[in-house]
């Protein structure tokens, strides 16, 4: 009987445009996170390793990061189905962050609904 903890699973996820990125980001979380629309099931803790594109970005950032929430299938108020990633405590992640929220610059403060909590 095998005691090995499974290998996170690597998810890529390009985000192409502002909106979509607003939609995704989570600044809830003191070192950032990523909504990842998925109907493969995680549960919380899970360790995810993501490959993030962003818009008008070629680069893409790697983040092992951690599942902090999950939305079920069918849930309330057709929210879409899948994962929150928490952002590791890290100095890449920092980085990262700060990028996000540069991309994002006023949009921050919108009320627009988002895919997050």
């Amino acid at each position: 009987m095998s005691t090995a903890t499974p290998r996170p699973s690597v998810i890529q996820l390009a985000i192409k445009e502002k909106a979509a990125l607003y939609a995704a980001y989570i600044p809830l979380f003191a070192t950032g996170g990523i909504f990842i629309p998925t109907t493969r099931d995680y549960r919380l803790g899970d360790d995810v390793y993501v490959l993030l594109s962003l818009p008008e970005d070629a680069q893409r950032y790697p983040v092992a990061g951690k599942v902090a929430w999950v939305t079920p299938a069918r849930a309330a108020n057709n929210r879409t189905q899948g994962v929150g990633i928490r952002f590791p405590a890290d100095e890449k992640s920092r980085q990262l962050k700060c990028k996000i929220e540069d991309i994002l610059g006023a949009h921050l403060a919108s009320e627009r609904p988002t895919q997050t909590i």
